[in-house]
């Protein structure tokens, strides 16, 4: 199991975005400078987390994105969800009602899951729930705890100059 390089680049986007006052925008081109990320890949990442509504985006010349809801009620599976999509990391190919041993596989029914995949998926259950319960301003928060002084005022200097 391994998430995409878009799942960092989301994160890293969205945490400068968390103290931005209501209704104020920032560009991809600015987002994508600001990561060192380039642009068209990042319009990609910014068009799920849109679809997702996680952010919105505002059109023309003033235009970018902003945060859809409060950053506390964006969830770590909200993001990841949005960028590698709803489904399970183990998808069952159900190999066993091939087996050479099995002489009829319509034994294998809803009444007899894959044992593999009923523990690999409580397993991916536990993992998300972790990632729901911790949320876009709690990470913001954590880390911006300890930043330094300079950097905290470099950051609020360059939100106020987009």
């Amino acid at each position: 199991m391994q998430f995409s390089i878009g799942v960092e680049n989301a994160f890293h986007s969205l945490f400068y975005m968390v103290d931005f006052p209501e209704h104020k925008t920032i560009g991809i081109k600015q987002i994508a400078e600001l990561n060192k990320i380039k642009v068209t890949y990042l319009s990609k990442v910014f068009t799920k987390l849109r679809k997702a509504g996680i952010v919105r985006s505002t059109p023309g010349v003033k235009g970018g994105y902003e945060l859809a809801k409060q950053a506390e009620n964006i969830s770590f599976w909200d993001i990841i969800e949005a960028i590698e999509g709803p489904t399970y990391f183990f998808q069952c190919a159900e190999i066993r009602k091939k087996n050479i041993f099995v002489d009829d596989p319509s034994v294998f029914t809803a009444e007899c899951p894959c044992l593999i995949k009923v523990v690999i998926q409580e397993a991916e259950e536990l993992f998300r729930d972790r990632l729901r319960n911790r949320s876009l301003r709690w990470l913001y928060d954590q880390v911006n705890k300890d930043f330094p002084q300079e950097k905290k005022k470099a950051i609020s200097e360059w939100a106020k100059s987009i």
